[in-house]
Parts: C-alpha cells; sequence; structure tokens
C-alpha cells in the first residue's frame, strides 16, 4: 500500500468511527429521552391488562415503539369504539366527493326513521351521538346481546323504534347507534356492504392489512373493528396529516378539520363513560384538550378494551397504546399520566 492510499484509507476508517460514535450517542439519547415514560408504561403494565404495545409517531417516523407481554405491533386484536374514529373517516370520504352531506337527514336514506318521527335526524349528529335516541351504556352484555342481529337493516330498524332522550343536536348521549345509522346509509348510498366500502376508501389505500370489521354475525361499525398497533398508527398518521398518508390524499384537509370540531359544547349529557367524563365530542371522536380559541389541540377515540390512540395536533405527534383489557378503574386518570410523560419525551 502506498503512502497516498494509505492515508485515504486512515482517513476513512476515522470518519466511520466518527459516524458510529455518532449514531451511538444519538442511540443513548433518545433511548434516554423515552425512560421516564418506560417507567410509567411498567407502573401501569398490570392495569393496562399485562400485554401492551405502545407506538408514538413524530417527524414522519416511529420514533418509540415499547412491547410487553405478549403483544407486538402486529399483534390483531379487537379495538371496541376505536372503530368509530375509522368509521367517521369512511363517512368523511363520501362527504368529500359529495355523495353525502353533513346536514342530510337520515330519512332521506332510511325512510323507516320518518315512519317513527325521527326522519329529521341529520348526518352530522349522527356522527356526533347527538341523534336524540336513547342508548344506554356499552357493555360487555350489551355486546353479547347484539350477536343475535343478523344485519346492520335489522339492527336500523330497532333503532328507528327506540324512545328519544332528547331534541337532536341538544344532547349528547355516547353509544352505537349514530355511526351504526352512518354504516347503513352508506351501504344504501353505494349499494354495496360496508366492510367492502372500508377496505377501498382507508384500508386499503393505508394499507391496515390486518383491519376488518368481518368478526361476528352484523357488522358493527361502532365497536366491531380487529387491528394492530402498526396498522391503526397508519391510521393516525393520516389524520395527523390532515388527511393525507404517504403522498396521497385520503380525506380532504378541510374535512379533517370538520371532524375534530366540537359538536357538543352546548349539549346536555345523558350518557359518558366514566373515563370520558368532561371531554367534548367531534365526529367520530373525543376532543381532550382545545386552545384559548377553542380549536381542538388533541383528539381521540378510545375503546371499552382499553385501546387508547390520540393525536396531539400542538405537538404534532401521534401515539396509541394497544392493550385488551376491560377494567376501566382509573383509566383515565392512567391515560393522562402516560399522556403526560409521552409530552415530556417529545417537548
Amino acid at each position: 500500500m502506498n503512502t497516498i492510499s494509505g492515508s485515504r484509507f486512515r482517513f476513512h476508517l476515522m470518519l466511520e468511527g466518527i459516524a458510529l460514535i455518532l449514531m451511538m450517542n444519538f442511540s443513548a439519547a433518545g433511548q434516554k429521552q423515552f425512560d421516564q415514560l418506560t417507567r410509567v408504561l411498567e407502573s401501569k403494565r398490570q392495569a393496562l391488562g399485562g400485554n401492551v404495545c405502545m407506538l408514538i409517531f413524530k417527524d414522519n417516523h416511529v420514533v418509540f415503539e415499547k412491547n410487553r407481554g405478549s403483544y407486538t405491533h402486529d399483534t390483531p386484536e379487537m379495538i371496541a369504539s376505536c372503530s368509530k374514529w375509522l368509521t367517521a373517516a369512511l363517512v368523511a370520504t363520501f362527504i368529500d366527493e359529495g355523495k353525502i352531506s353533513p346536514d342530510d337527514t337520515v330519512g332521506k336514506y332510511l325512510p323507516v326513521f320518518s315512519r317513527y318521527g325521527k326522519g329529521n335526524i341529520t348526518v352530522s349528529q349522527c356522527m356526533s351521538h347527538t341523534s336524540g335516541i336513547e342508548s344506554g351504556q356499552i357493555t360487555l352484555r350489551s355486546l353479547m346481546e347484539r350477536r343475535k342481529i343478523e344485519s346492520l337493516d335489522e339492527e336500523i330498524n330497532l333503532f328507528a323504534k327506540k324512545p328519544m332522550s332528547g331534541k337532536p343536536g341538544e344532547v349528547f348521549s355516547y353509544g352505537n347507534i349514530g355511526l351504526n345509522i352512518m354504516g347503513r346509509i352508506l351501504e344504501v348510498v353505494t349499494h354495496e356492504d360496508f366492510e367492502t366500502l372500508f377496505q377501498e376508501r382507508i384500508a386499503k389505500p393505508l394499507a391496515m392489512n390486518n383491519t376488518t370489521f368481518t368478526k361476528g354475525k352484523a357488522l358493527n361499525p361502532s365497536g366491531g373493528a380487529t387491528s394492530t398497533a402498526s396498522d391503526y398508527m397508519n391510521f393516525l398518521q393520516m389524520i395527523l396529516q390532515k388527511g393525507e398518508f404517504k403522498g396521497k390524499q385520503i380525506i380532504r384537509p378541510k374535512t379533517i378539520e370538520l371532524m375534530q370540531l366540537s359538536r357538543t359544547v352546548h349539549s346536555k349529557v345523558v350518557y359518558t363513560p366514566d373515563e370520558a367524563k368532561g371531554f367534548e365530542y367531534g365526529w367520530g371522536e373525543w376532543i381532550l384538550e382545545k386552545d384559548k380559541m377553542g380549536n381542538s389541540t388533541v383528539v381521540s377515540s378510545h375503546g371499552l378494551f382499553g385501546t387508547y390512540p390520540w393525536i396531539d395536533l400542538q405537538r404534532n405527534y401521534a401515539a396509541i397504546v394497544f392493550v385488551k383489557n376491560i377494567h376501566v378503574k382509573d383509566r383515565q386518570k392512567n391515560y393522562q399520566q402516560i399522556r403526560d410523560a409521552v409530552n415530556e419525551a417529545v417537548k
């Protein structure tokens, strides 16, 4: 080896060494950044059900992944009311195309509601649980009872006959009624089944290859999806990025804003789950925080089985705690502590 080539060789070795040191320092700093969050997650693990996968997406990539127990980012699980966000997004694609308007009445598509005096309920009210139709608490028992339902059409006929708890738009009663009505309206508009529409417009464009609503006899747009942490994170990424996913616009930015607009700020609360008390609601999503101007800054759509996805619009990140746990004691407090730890880590 001559003197010049030997010098070049030593120079390249030096550069590689510097790059390795920088990479090791960056990795160590990154790990240290999430140390407190890791400790909080570990302290909450049993309360979360033992099996946990958590992902955080920021700056165009997943910056944190932590798995505990048997769950990984590809573990499929029922996600209960996290399904509502997916269904609202599906409806949003039809709003974008002008095939459905937020001000359309359900009677326009489902005459059975008009026959029972409920035809004036709007699409927007169905998406925000302000239809006024009496809705009971969602429990394991109610979910088991629903297994007797053969189709969305059959369920819609039952909804039409239910009593009202208040005037549409003036009362908030969280449940499965409104978004299941919307699922049936989409079927009527397109003459296609809900699962086909979801796969074509949401799942496939977002590479949600392990997400489906087909578990169970009758599709349940409000709570029947099975998904994975990585699949749902793709969805959250799209919402965070104003409807765009990997260069493709899935939902228009303006419609994303409409989804995040509070529809319940002046509504009388008839029923809300304990873990969501004090929160307002948009289209298919809870509004956890707002700024001084009243704009939504943190939105979520958590489920009965404990999975907790959220988007922080001010700090520009999305996160999901993916679990299956029916115990709801201290759930709001536990997730608030996890959110606080994430906020500290990503600031």
